[in-house]
């Protein structure tokens, strides 16, 4: 079955209308195994786009903490060619940075034709957390732009369009964009953060900060919808991972990332010319002569 459809966002998208969780559709057990073959055939779908040498691959991972993306990237991109996927983590701005606009860091992290780039939290950091938080803007140096009273009503527009004219424009150079919402719910958050108490082995990875965010959920659902309405276009689609169970977002990643790809008739291997298979047997009997 494909998901394409069901779970890509439109402008009119509603985030309360895609479910958190498909796992009475697709049990964990069945996706864990339909995963291990689909990532199998998306390695070897990279090792055709290297030879082909068209597309680059950006994806795009976001979603809010404990949703689950540093294990989806392990467990999806595990069979690929090491040299054939790059993972970019975007965190709190450098000061370096901060001395270019917005865009830049990200801008130098896209993929090289032939490979794949994850963005793990991404160029929409800056349209998420930077408008639940508007004093970050601050740091960013914007002309006109002293305190946070002086942003413009129209500001969020502006990045919207910046963000939209920022990926037209590297699709339209090769770059294939594929932007994954994990849709998870405030429920299951909670068990993942107590998780992280209860467990000696995961406290590392609880942080005061998560529930201080946590607390403004719902400011950052707003966020999202608006960022995902605006920002889901035909060549740089955003898909609703229901992210509840671990195992379904994964397969669901992988099969959409598999759709799409596998749908490019173009990328194929080069034709050789005409004349190899002549030549492939000299340099055969060339090499057999050495022994």
């Amino acid at each position: 079955m494909s998901y394409l459809k069901e779970l890509a966002a439109t402008r009119s998208f509603q985030l309360d209308r895609y479910p958190s969780d498909l796992s009475a559709r697709i049990s964990p057990e069945k996706a864990k195994k339909k995963l291990k073959k689909l990532r199998k055939k998306i390695a070897e779908l990279q090792d055709k786009m290297y030879a082909h040498d068209r597309y680059g691959v950006l994806i795009c991972l976001q979603g809010i903490d404990t949703a689950g993306k540093d294990s989806l990237i392990r467990e999806v991109f595990k069979e690929m060619n090491v040299r054939g996927v790059n993972v970019e983590s975007f965190k709190t701005p450098s000061k370096t940075e901060l001395q270019h606009d917005y865009l830049w860091r990200h801008e130098i992290k896209l993929p090289e034709k032939g490979k794949f780039t994850v963005f793990n939290r991404t160029h929409y950091e800056n349209v998420l957390v930077t408008r639940v938080h508007p004093e970050l803007l601050l740091h960013e140096q914007i002309p006109g732009i002293e305190q946070v009273a002086d942003i413009p009503n129209d500001f969020w527009k502006m990045r919207f369009e910046q963000i939209n004219a920022f990926e037209k424009r590297v699709t339209q150079n090769g770059t294939i964009v594929l932007k994954f919402f994990l849709n998870l719910s405030k429920d299951e958050q909670k068990h993942r953060l107590l998780r992280r108490l209860d467990k000696e082995d995961k406290n590392w990875k609880f942080s005061a900060g998560d529930l201080k965010e946590r607390a403004l959920w719902a400011r950052y659902m707003d966020c999202y919808q608006e960022a995902i309405q605006q920002t889901s276009k035909r060549l740089a689609p955003w898909y609703i991972i229901p992210a509840d169970s671990k195992p379904v977002a994964r397969y669901l990643v992988a099969k959409i990332i598999y759709e799409v790809l596998s749908a490019r008739a173009d990328i194929k291997y080069p034709e050789m010319p005409d004349s190899f298979d002549q030549e492939k047997e000299q340099y055969k009997r060339q090499l057999h002569s050495e022994e």
